[in-house]
């Protein structure tokens, strides 16, 4: 098979690749390591190549790869909607995810004893509290993943964000946002935003955005505020 020019077919390549070395940074240690992924495609030269990675298996991140004479493109390995899952709140009860259609959801996985927990449980609640009457939702979904940070119970949990914090948006269930146990709706949100090698949930409180359509229009790290959200919230409400 000849070798074939990855910046001429996949030019956003590069822009992905600089996104996730831009925000592997927090934290300093991360409890995964992005997998390394061997080449068939021969001994290409590209510019992506020479950033160290090359493409094996013609399945990558929930994403199907396909080569065809104007070069390759990705498609989504999953035609599901998001109002397709049912998921369990916090105290065990069966929700369909189909009752937030037509609002704007911000969907986080949230910890009671991170760095980050305060600022952003603050701030979820100040964003939650400002827009919640104009169609906006946000749906907390606890996860111990990382650095064991949420190792309470479910009521343990909802009394944490309750009490302290006064948060009025849903909190579900505790689950897995990574490796073989990842919660249903987690596979499939990482497999809308994820981007190429980027599917990882990389610590607590990162956070996807959701269109009125429960269509994933953003993605944002950890690191990225509420308050930092805003703007991009306003325009999806005002769509």
């Amino acid at each position: 098979m000849a070798s074939m020019s990855f910046s001429a077919t996949f030019p956003s390549t590069l822009h992905v690749f600089s996104q996730i070395k831009k925000n592997s940074g927090f934290p300093s240690s991360l409890p995964f390591s992005i997998p390394s992924i061997k080449s068939s495609l021969g001994s290409s030269k590209s510019a992506f190549l020479q950033h160290g990675f090359s493409l094996n298996s013609p399945s990558v991140s929930g994403f199907l790869f396909k080569s065809r004479s104007f070069g390759i493109y990705a498609r989504a390995a999953t035609e599901k909607s998001l109002y397709d899952f049912t998921v369990k709140d916090i105290d065990g009860k069966n929700v369909s995810l189909s009752k937030f259609k037509g609002k704007v959801l911000l969907i986080v996985n949230v910890a009671s004893k991170c760095g980050l927990t305060t600022s952003n449980y603050s701030e979820l609640s100040h964003v939650y509290e400002k827009y919640k009457n104009q169609g906006f939702e946000i749906l907390a979904f606890p996860c111990n993943q990382f650095g064991g940070q949420e190792p309470g119970s479910n009521p343990d949990i909802k009394k944490f964000a309750c009490t302290r914090f006064k948060a009025e948006f849903p909190i579900f269930d505790k689950v897995d946002v990574n490796g073989p146990n990842t919660a249903p709706v987690y596979q499939f949100l990482k497999s809308n935003a994820g981007g190429f090698l980027g599917d990882l949930i990389k610590w607590n409180f990162e956070k996807f955005l959701v269109d009125k359509n429960g269509k994933v229009v953003e993605r944002y790290p950890p690191t990225t505020s509420p308050f930092q959200i805003e703007k991009d919230i306003q325009k999806l409400l005002a769509a």
